[in-house]
Protein backbone atom coordinates (compact mmCIF):
# COMPACT_ATOMS: atom_id res chain seq x y z
CA UNK A 1 0.00 0.00 0.00
CA UNK A 2 1.49 3.32 -1.12
CA UNK A 3 0.25 6.87 1.09
CA UNK A 4 1.20 10.22 0.33
CA UNK A 5 0.52 13.61 1.73
CA UNK A 6 -1.02 16.20 -0.61
CA UNK A 7 0.34 19.93 1.02
CA UNK A 8 -0.57 23.41 0.24
CA UNK A 9 0.46 26.92 1.59
CA UNK A 10 -2.52 28.57 2.71
CA UNK A 11 -4.13 31.80 3.89
CA UNK A 12 -1.38 34.62 2.15
CA UNK A 13 -3.82 36.55 1.41
CA UNK A 14 -3.19 39.95 3.66
CA UNK A 15 -6.09 42.30 5.04
CA UNK A 16 -8.41 43.09 1.64
CA UNK A 17 -5.80 41.48 -0.62
CA UNK A 18 -6.46 37.77 -1.25
CA UNK A 19 -4.05 35.19 -2.43
CA UNK A 20 -4.70 31.66 -3.90
CA UNK A 21 -7.48 30.02 -3.97
CA UNK A 22 -7.90 27.86 -0.38
CA UNK A 23 -11.76 27.41 -0.40
CA UNK A 24 -11.66 24.98 -3.44
CA UNK A 25 -7.64 23.69 -2.97
CA UNK A 26 -8.88 22.23 0.82
CA UNK A 27 -11.09 20.12 -1.10
CA UNK A 28 -8.30 18.54 -2.85
CA UNK A 29 -5.36 18.18 -0.07
CA UNK A 30 -4.52 16.49 2.69
CA UNK A 31 -2.24 18.59 4.49
CA UNK A 32 -2.62 23.21 4.81
CA UNK A 33 0.29 24.98 5.72
CA UNK A 34 -0.49 28.66 7.04
CA UNK A 35 0.85 31.51 7.14
CA UNK A 36 1.66 32.99 10.13
CA UNK A 37 1.75 36.85 9.44
CA UNK A 38 4.95 37.89 8.60
CA UNK A 39 5.46 37.34 5.08
CA UNK A 40 1.64 37.14 4.55
CA UNK A 41 -1.78 36.47 6.28
CA UNK A 42 -3.33 38.51 9.37
CA UNK A 43 -5.10 37.61 12.23
CA UNK A 44 -8.75 37.40 10.71
CA UNK A 45 -7.83 35.22 7.46
CA UNK A 46 -5.42 32.45 10.37
CA UNK A 47 -8.88 32.33 11.87
CA UNK A 48 -10.43 31.95 9.20
CA UNK A 49 -7.84 29.05 7.14
CA UNK A 50 -8.04 27.03 10.04
CA UNK A 51 -11.50 27.24 10.95
CA UNK A 52 -11.95 25.51 7.15
CA UNK A 53 -9.15 23.55 7.65
CA UNK A 54 -10.81 21.88 10.44
CA UNK A 55 -14.37 21.69 8.63
CA UNK A 56 -12.64 19.69 5.29
CA UNK A 57 -10.67 17.31 8.28
CA UNK A 58 -7.24 18.96 6.83
CA UNK A 59 -4.00 18.58 8.83
CA UNK A 60 -2.99 22.49 9.71
CA UNK A 61 0.92 22.98 9.91
CA UNK A 62 2.53 26.40 10.81
CA UNK A 63 4.37 27.81 7.83
CA UNK A 64 6.40 30.59 9.28
CA UNK A 65 8.97 32.91 6.80
CA UNK A 66 10.89 35.77 7.37
CA UNK A 67 9.14 39.20 7.91
CA UNK A 68 9.01 40.61 4.77
CA UNK A 69 5.84 40.89 4.06
CA UNK A 70 6.63 43.35 0.47
CA UNK A 71 8.90 40.37 -0.87
CA UNK A 72 6.23 37.79 0.18
CA UNK A 73 9.22 36.28 2.32
CA UNK A 74 11.04 35.22 -0.63
CA UNK A 75 14.42 37.10 -0.02
CA UNK A 76 17.22 36.24 1.67
CA UNK A 77 17.81 38.09 5.18
CA UNK A 78 20.50 37.84 6.97
CA UNK A 79 19.63 36.79 10.42
CA UNK A 80 21.45 35.45 13.56
CA UNK A 81 20.47 32.55 15.27
CA UNK A 82 18.96 33.79 18.27
CA UNK A 83 16.62 36.20 15.07
CA UNK A 84 15.64 32.97 13.42
CA UNK A 85 14.64 31.14 17.07
CA UNK A 86 12.66 34.42 17.99
CA UNK A 87 10.66 34.31 14.29
CA UNK A 88 10.09 30.84 15.00
CA UNK A 89 8.68 31.15 18.65
CA UNK A 90 6.90 34.24 17.41
CA UNK A 91 5.30 32.29 14.52
CA UNK A 92 4.54 29.19 16.23
CA UNK A 93 2.99 30.96 19.04
CA UNK A 94 0.67 32.90 17.00
CA UNK A 95 -0.89 29.68 15.36
CA UNK A 96 -1.46 27.58 18.19
CA UNK A 97 -3.26 30.27 19.59
CA UNK A 98 -5.89 30.14 16.86
CA UNK A 99 -5.33 26.15 16.79
CA UNK A 100 -6.24 26.16 20.54
CA UNK A 101 -9.45 28.06 20.20
CA UNK A 102 -10.82 26.00 17.50
CA UNK A 103 -9.77 22.38 18.94
CA UNK A 104 -7.96 21.30 16.70
CA UNK A 105 -4.06 20.16 16.70
CA UNK A 106 -1.10 22.07 15.27
CA UNK A 107 0.40 19.09 13.41
CA UNK A 108 3.62 19.99 11.69
CA UNK A 109 6.14 23.17 10.53
CA UNK A 110 6.96 24.10 7.01
CA UNK A 111 9.36 27.00 6.64
CA UNK A 112 8.39 29.53 4.02
CA UNK A 113 10.55 30.71 1.01
CA UNK A 114 13.86 31.75 1.66
CA UNK A 115 13.85 30.46 5.17
CA UNK A 116 12.62 27.34 3.64
CA UNK A 117 15.81 27.41 1.09
CA UNK A 118 18.33 28.99 3.48
CA UNK A 119 17.34 26.01 6.01
CA UNK A 120 17.84 23.61 3.30
CA UNK A 121 21.94 24.39 2.58
CA UNK A 122 22.93 26.53 5.87
CA UNK A 123 23.67 23.67 8.75
CA UNK A 124 23.39 26.61 11.21
CA UNK A 125 19.87 27.90 10.04
CA UNK A 126 18.25 24.49 9.90
CA UNK A 127 19.69 23.70 13.32
CA UNK A 128 17.69 26.57 14.85
CA UNK A 129 14.55 26.47 12.82
CA UNK A 130 14.61 22.48 14.89
CA UNK A 131 15.69 23.60 18.21
CA UNK A 132 13.47 26.19 18.54
CA UNK A 133 10.48 23.65 16.92
CA UNK A 134 11.26 20.80 19.27
CA UNK A 135 11.38 23.27 22.32
CA UNK A 136 8.07 25.04 21.20
CA UNK A 137 6.11 21.16 20.80
CA UNK A 138 8.62 18.31 20.11
CA UNK A 139 6.14 16.29 18.38
CA UNK A 140 5.71 18.37 15.32
CA UNK A 141 6.19 17.29 12.30
CA UNK A 142 8.86 19.32 10.50
CA UNK A 143 8.65 19.17 6.09
CA UNK A 144 11.90 19.39 4.48
CA UNK A 145 13.36 19.20 0.95
CA UNK A 146 15.52 16.03 0.27
CA UNK A 147 18.95 15.55 1.43
CA UNK A 148 18.16 18.60 2.96
CA UNK A 149 20.34 20.05 5.62
CA UNK A 150 17.08 20.67 7.43
CA UNK A 151 16.04 16.84 7.34
CA UNK A 152 19.71 16.25 8.85
CA UNK A 153 19.21 19.27 12.14
CA UNK A 154 15.95 16.68 12.64
CA UNK A 155 17.80 13.49 11.93
CA UNK A 156 20.68 14.92 14.55
CA UNK A 157 18.34 16.06 17.39
CA UNK A 158 15.36 13.06 17.00
CA UNK A 159 12.52 15.51 15.48
CA UNK A 160 9.67 14.23 13.44
CA UNK A 161 10.28 14.75 9.50
CA UNK A 162 8.66 14.31 6.52
CA UNK A 163 10.46 15.01 3.02
CA UNK A 164 8.75 17.02 0.72
CA UNK A 165 8.79 16.93 -3.61
CA UNK A 166 7.51 19.41 -5.18
CA UNK A 167 4.87 18.70 -8.46
CA UNK A 168 5.25 22.04 -9.68
CA UNK A 169 8.91 22.90 -9.25
CA UNK A 170 11.67 21.59 -11.62
CA UNK A 171 14.86 20.42 -10.09
CA UNK A 172 18.44 20.67 -10.42
CA UNK A 173 20.74 17.81 -10.67
CA UNK A 174 21.87 18.48 -7.17
CA UNK A 175 18.45 17.51 -5.85
CA UNK A 176 17.33 21.42 -5.28
CA UNK A 177 14.87 23.51 -6.35
CA UNK A 178 15.71 25.27 -9.68
CA UNK A 179 15.81 29.31 -8.15
CA UNK A 180 12.51 31.10 -9.30
CA UNK A 181 14.82 33.65 -10.80
CA UNK A 182 15.19 31.19 -13.73
CA UNK A 183 12.32 31.13 -16.32
CA UNK A 184 12.28 27.31 -16.02
CA UNK A 185 11.37 26.97 -12.17
CA UNK A 186 7.86 26.43 -12.57
CA UNK A 187 6.03 23.53 -14.29
CA UNK A 188 2.91 25.23 -16.09
CA UNK A 189 1.41 22.03 -17.70
CA UNK A 190 -0.73 20.29 -15.87
CA UNK A 191 -0.04 16.83 -17.25
CA UNK A 192 3.52 17.40 -16.86
CA UNK A 193 3.41 18.11 -12.71
CA UNK A 194 1.32 15.00 -12.52
CA UNK A 195 3.75 12.92 -14.41
CA UNK A 196 6.28 13.86 -12.01
CA UNK A 197 4.26 13.18 -9.35
CA UNK A 198 3.83 9.99 -10.46
CA UNK A 199 7.40 9.39 -11.27
CA UNK A 200 8.35 10.46 -7.53
CA UNK A 201 6.33 8.28 -6.02
CA UNK A 202 6.33 5.05 -8.28
CA UNK A 203 9.92 5.15 -9.07
CA UNK A 204 11.68 6.99 -6.55
CA UNK A 205 12.98 9.23 -9.84
CA UNK A 206 12.73 12.77 -10.85
CA UNK A 207 13.93 14.22 -13.93
CA UNK A 208 15.94 17.22 -13.59
CA UNK A 209 15.46 20.90 -15.48
CA UNK A 210 19.22 19.36 -17.39
CA UNK A 211 16.89 16.16 -18.11
CA UNK A 212 18.84 14.10 -16.12
CA UNK A 213 17.08 11.31 -14.05
CA UNK A 214 18.08 11.67 -9.94
CA UNK A 215 16.97 9.56 -7.21
CA UNK A 216 13.87 11.24 -5.16
CA UNK A 217 11.69 10.05 -2.74
CA UNK A 218 8.59 11.66 -0.81
CA UNK A 219 6.26 11.64 2.02
CA UNK A 220 4.46 14.90 0.84
CA UNK A 221 4.03 16.31 -2.26
CA UNK A 222 3.53 20.02 -2.45
CA UNK A 223 1.25 22.14 -4.51
CA UNK A 224 1.21 26.38 -4.72
CA UNK A 225 -1.29 27.21 -3.58
CA UNK A 226 -0.43 31.33 -5.50
CA UNK A 227 0.31 29.51 -9.09
CA UNK A 228 -2.20 29.47 -11.56
CA UNK A 229 -4.35 26.93 -12.63
CA UNK A 230 -3.51 25.29 -8.46
CA UNK A 231 -6.90 24.25 -8.08
CA UNK A 232 -6.83 22.23 -11.64
CA UNK A 233 -3.54 21.04 -10.68
CA UNK A 234 -4.67 19.31 -7.51
CA UNK A 235 -7.89 18.27 -8.74
CA UNK A 236 -6.16 16.23 -11.54
CA UNK A 237 -3.14 15.02 -8.75
CA UNK A 238 -6.02 13.60 -6.48
CA UNK A 239 -7.87 11.99 -9.06
CA UNK A 240 -4.55 10.34 -10.73
CA UNK A 241 -3.04 8.89 -7.53
CA UNK A 242 -6.32 7.23 -6.68
CA UNK A 243 -6.35 5.81 -9.87
CA UNK A 244 -3.09 4.70 -8.93
CA UNK A 245 -4.31 3.29 -5.69
CA UNK A 246 -1.92 5.57 -3.95
CA UNK A 247 -3.40 6.23 -0.76
CA UNK A 248 -4.03 10.48 0.22
CA UNK A 249 -3.70 10.68 3.83
CA UNK A 250 -2.27 13.61 5.66
CA UNK A 251 0.66 12.47 8.39
CA UNK A 252 0.83 12.46 11.73
CA UNK A 253 -0.45 9.54 15.00
CA UNK A 254 -4.02 10.59 13.90
CA UNK A 255 -3.62 9.74 10.41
Amino acid sequence: MITIDINCDLGEGFGLYKMGQDDELLSFISSANIACGFHAGDPMIMNATIKKAKKKRVKIGAHPGFDDLHGFGRREMKVDIDEVKSLMFYQLGAIKAFCDYHQVPLNHMKPHGALYNMAATDPSIARAIVEATKSFHSSLIIYGLANSELIQACIDLNMPYAIEAFVDRTYQEDGTLTPRSLPFATIHSIEESVNQALSIIIHKKVKTASGKMIPLEADTFCIHGDHENSVELASALRKTLIDHDIIIRGLGEQS
